[in-house]
């Protein structure tokens, strides 16, 4: 089994960063892609970037990139979504999850987190 938890979520005002972090416990870890997921109250989850499984690839949604990074430390057992010039649009509860392909399709993970909110003001 893998258990993942998000942590780093909070406000800020739009351009702010965040940086959140997702904590996986599970032998499975060092050898499983990573994705970051979100969703915004009455719409669908949606791929945010995913890494992975030793870090040399990543993925970003156009929406995020050139502003959010991922990254991992698997000797931390952690993933990591910095998240650079905020905007508003980026309000949303965002997932992590662990699977064994690097996509953007969120059906294809296995193990997901319980999730972290994130609020931009403006």
């Amino acid at each position: 089994q893998v258990q993942l938890v998000e942590s780093g979520g909070g406000l800020v005002q739009a351009g702010g960063s965040l940086r959140l972090s997702c904590a996986a416990s599970g032998r499975t870890f060092r050898t499983y892609a990573m994705g970051w997921f979100r969703q915004a109250p009455g719409k669908e989850r949606e791929f945010v970037a995913a890494i992975s499984r030793s870090g040399g690839n990543t993925y970003y949604a156009d929406s995020v990139k050139g502003r959010f990074t991922i990254s991992r430390d698997n000797a931390k057992n952690t993933v990591y979504l910095q998240m650079n010039s905020l905007k508003p649009e980026d309000t949303a509860v965002y997932y992590c999850a662990t699977g064994q392909y690097t996509t953007a399709v969120a059906t294809t993970y296995d193990y997901w987190g319980q999730g972290t909110q994130v609020t931009v003001s403006s």
